[in-house]
């Protein structure tokens, strides 16, 4: 199986935009969309890009994408009402 990351990628984002978007999906305080987080950036990022940056953070374990929207997961005690949330969701392939 081809991971999604291994695609050719035309263009690989900057270290400050990959932190600009964990900024905004970490001070949250409910599920973000991914326009939400787009109008949120201080300079609009192309949408492949936003992507590749919300697939990295995912697979690295500090967000979850849920039906609800983006959420920021990266803590060192998950709290239960997460873990039932993450336990309920439905893994998409």
């Amino acid at each position: 199986m081809v991971n999604k990351m291994q695609k050719q990628v035309l263009h690989y984002p900057r270290l400050d935009t990959i932190l600009n978007v964990e900024k905004i999906i970490k001070k949250a305080k409910e599920a973000l969309s991914k326009n939400e987080i787009d109008r949120r950036l201080p300079k609009k990022i192309m949408r492949p890009t936003l992507n590749l940056i919300l697939e990295y953070l995912e697979q690295s374990g500090k967000i979850a994408i849920l039906k609800e929207g983006i959420i920021w997961i990266y803590k060192e005690d998950i709290s239960n009402k997460l873990k039932s949330k993450l336990e309920k969701g439905v893994t998409l392939v």
